[in-house]
C-alpha cells in the first residue's frame, strides 16, 4: 500500500506516474520462494492428512505411479513439490499435458535440421562434424528416467487434458523403466556413448549407450487429474489412486497460517464464512481464499462494489 493509504496502482485516469509495486503474495514470486525462507512455498506450506500420506507412502513402497484426483485448487500438484521437499529427491520434473501432447516429446526431442545446417556448416569450413548429443534434449519423462541412486519426482500435470490414447501409450514406460531413442541407437560401435542434454539444469549432460535409459530407481510420479474423463482400466491398474477432498474448515485454517502467518487468521472469520458457504455451489478454489485474505491483510477493502465477487468468482457454470 501506498504512504498516503491507497491500494490503487492502476487509476484508469489515463494520467502516467511511476509506482512501486508492492510485495507480491508468496505463492506469486519469482523464482519460487524468492524473498521468503528456502524451499518452494507449495513445498512449505502443504498440509495432507494422515490417510492420504498412507496413500502415498503405498506408492512410493510399490513403485507405481501416484494417481491424483480432486477439484481445483485442492493441492494435487503441490503434492509432488512437498513429496520432493520432504525426500530430499531434488526439484521436481514437469510434464504439464495439453492437447497436443505426445510420449516421445515427454521422452526427447531431436533437433535433426539444427545437426543438418551445423554440419553443413562445419563441413564448408572444413572442421569436424557436430556431436549428436549436443542436438538431443531429454524431455521430462526421459530426465526422470535417467539411472540414478535415488529417484527423481515427475509430475505429469492434468493428464485428462491430453488425447484419448495418452494413457495407454505411458503404460510400456511406466512398466518396463526404460525407452529408447532410436537416433542414437542406429549409431556406429564406436559412438556407443554419447553425451545428452536433459531437461534439468542441475544435471546438464548424462551418458546414454546405445541409444537405451532404463532407470535405476523408478521415479516417483504423481499424475494430477480433474477427473473430466475416464482412464483406460489397465492404466488405472498400475497407478494407486488418491482423491484429494476439498479441504475443511480447519486445513483452510491451516492454509492460510502456512502460507500468509498466524496472523492471517485475525480478522478473516467473514471470508472464511463467505468463501465455505460459496464453495459447494461454485466449486471455488482454496488459493481464492488465499487471494481474498492476502488483499484484506494489504489493508484493500474487499466491500467496494464488485471486488470480493471478482476474486471469489465461480470456476463453473455460468458467470
Amino acid at each position: 500500500m501506498s504512504e498516503n493509504g491507497d491500494w490503487r496502482l492502476f487509476r484508469g485516469d489515463r494520467t502516467a506516474r511511476r509506482v512501486d509495486f508492492p510485495q507480491a503474495p508468496p505463492w506469486r514470486r519469482f523464482p519460487p520462494g524468492a524473498g521468503a525462507e528456502a524451499g518452494h512455498p507449495r513445498e512449505r506450506a502443504y498440509l495432507i492428512g494422515r490417510a492420504e500420506s498412507d496413500v502415498v507412502n503405498a506408492a512410493l513402497h510399490l513403485r507405481r505411479p501416484l494417481l491424483v484426483t480432486g477439484h481445483p485448487g485442492t493441492g494435487k500438484s503441490s503434492l509432488a513439490h512437498a513429496i520432493a521437499h520432504e525426500l530430499m529427491l531434488g526439484s521436481v520434473l514437469k510434464w504439464p499435458v495439453n492437447s497436443r501432447s505426445v510420449l516421445k516429446d515427454a521422452l526427447y526431442g531431436y533437433d535433426a535440421i539444427g545437426r543438418l545446417r551445423e554440419t553443413h556448416l562445419r563441413r564448408e569450413r572444413g572442421g569436424p562434424e557436430p556431436d549428436i548429443g549436443t542436438f538431443v534434449r531429454l524431455g521430462p519423462l526421459g530426465t526422470a528416467l535417467v539411472p540414478r541412486e535415488r529417484p527423481r519426482v515427475l509430475l505429469v500435470d492434468e493428464l485428462d487434458k491430453g488425447d484419448v490414447d495418452l494413457p495407454n501409450d505411458l503404460l510400456t514406460v511406466f512398466e518396463e523403466g526404460e525407452f529408447e531413442i532410436p537416433e542414437l541407437a542406429r549409431l556406429p560401435e564406436e559412438q556407443s556413448e554419447v553425451r545428452v542434454m536433459t531437461h534439468d539444469p542441475d544435471d546438464a549432460q548424462v551418458p546414454v549407450v546405445r541409444g537405451r535409459i532404463r532407470c535405476g530407481e523408478f521415479p516417483v510420479v504423481v499424475i494430477t487429474s480433474n477427473a473430466e474423463r475416464d482412464f483406460p482400466p489397465a492404466f488405472l491398474r498400475r497407478c494407486v489412486r488418491l482423491d484429494l477432498p476439498d479441504p475443511d474448515e480447519e486445513r483452510l485454517r491451516g492454509i492460510l497460517a502456512a502460507h500468509l502467518g498466524e496472523e492471517a487468521l485475525d480478522g478473516v472469520e467473514d471470508l472464511l464464512q463467505t468463501f465455505l458457504n460459496r464453495r459447494a455451489p461454485g466449486e471455488l478454489a482454496t488459493d481464492q481464499l488465499l487471494n481474498a485474505v492476502f488483499l484484506r491483510m494489504g489493508g484493500v477493502d474487499l466491500d467496494a462494489e464488485g471486488l470480493l465477487e471478482a476474486v471469489l468468482h465461480r470456476l463453473g457454470g455460468t458467470v
